[in-house]
C-alpha cells in the first residue's frame, strides 16, 4: 500500500474542519486518514500554529527552534548595542552644543 503525503495546506484544512465542529470520524472518512493522524495534527497545530507542519510534514525539532531563537537573540543584542552607541554619540553632541552656547 502506497503511503499518502499531505501538504501543509491540507493538514491545516483538516485541523480547521475539526475546530469548526466536524467530528474526527467525518474528517477521517472524507480525507481517508486514520483518527490518530487527525488527533496528532490537531495537537501539533494547537501547540504551535506558526511552526506546525514545517518542511515535509515533520514537526520542527527542538534544536532547530533553539537555533532560530538564538539567532533572534543575537540580532537583538547587536541592535541593542548599536542603539546604545548611537544614544551615547547623540548625548555627546548635545553636551557639546550646550557648551558652545
Amino acid at each position: 500500500m502506497q503511503r499518502k503525503t499531505f501538504t501543509k495546506d491540507i493538514k491545516r484544512a483538516i485541523v480547521h474542519e475539526l475546530q469548526a465542529g466536524k467530528t474526527v470520524a467525518q474528517v477521517c472518512r472524507e480525507y481517508e486518514i486514520k483518527p490518530d493522524m487527525a488527533y496528532r495534527w490537531r495537537n501539533e497545530f494547537e501547540k504551535d500554529p506558526v511552526h506546525a507542519f514545517a518542511g515535509r510534514g515533520h514537526a520542527v525539532t527542538l534544536e532547530a527552534r533553539n537555533a532560530e531563537l538564538e539567532r533572534v537573540v543575537g540580532q537583538l543584542y547587536l541592535e541593542n548595542d548599536f542603539l546604545k552607541k548611537v544614544q551615547k554619540a547623540l548625548q555627546q553632541q548635545l553636551a557639546e552644543s550646550k557648551k558652545d552656547r
